[in-house]
């Protein structure tokens, strides 16, 4: 029966020295390094197009979060053990609002939901979100106008920590973006104007073809 030999075991068969197990670590780590660097690029270049190239007279709509803040597992659920986590890969819009759903609520999933269908055949980039402030649960009538819509759950006061409200705000003020490494990188204004968001999301688009 033939004997298949490793790198190794041919350079020791050839009398070349065998590579040291420091140095086949060293070189994993490289090359886990060099697939990051290309999958984080597109991401990155986006974010140089709207922090480094500004030209005159062209600004974003939404307040970008500087520096950019990583959710990590926000919002858990048995579900989705790993919260936001597990939607990286995709850029998502994020509602944060207790399980009431109040007026300014329901706008703001409405308004997240008809944003995505602007982007025509780049919607399936995108994700949208719920974040349930409170351990109520959403009203089934509602979800059913929203599907597709992932639910999350999380504290109101661990969420505020996390997304990092306006001053002067509440975390379900706002409409928030995240990027698809897992970042929130961008709020809407309270009050947000769709036609405005829907051009961020464009440009985000257009600038990285992660997600």
């Amino acid at each position: 029966m033939t004997r298949s030999m490793d790198a190794d075991t041919v350079a020791e068969a050839a009398g070349a020295p065998a590579r040291a197990p420091g140095g086949r670590r060293r070189t994993g780590r490289w090359k886990m390094l060099a697939i990051f660097a290309v999958c984080a690029a597109p991401v990155i270049a986006s974010y140089y197009t709207y922090y480094v190239i500004r030209p005159e007279g062209r600004t974003n709509y939404g307040a970008l979060v500087e520096p950019m803040r990583p959710v990590g597992a926000l919002g858990a659920t048995p579900e989705l053990p790993g919260g936001l986590s597990s939607l990286r890969g995709r850029w998502v819009m994020l509602v944060a609002a207790p399980a009431a759903c109040d007026a300014a609520c329901r706008e703001h999933l409405y308004d997240i939901r008809q944003v995505r269908l602007t982007t025509g055949k780049d919607r399936d980039r995108v994700e949208r979100a719920w974040l349930v402030l409170d351990a109520a649960d959403p009203d089934p009538a509602l979800l059913a106008q929203h599907e597709g819509l992932v639910v999350l759950r999380a504290a109101a006061g661990q969420a505020a920590g996390v997304l990092a409200p306006a001053e002067g705000n509440e975390p379900s003020d706002h409409i928030y973006m995240i990027d698809p490494l897992g970042n929130l990188m961008m709020r809407f204004p309270k009050n947000a104007d769709p036609s405005r968001m829907k051009k961020d999301l464009a440009k985000l688009l257009r600038a990285s073809r992660v997600g």
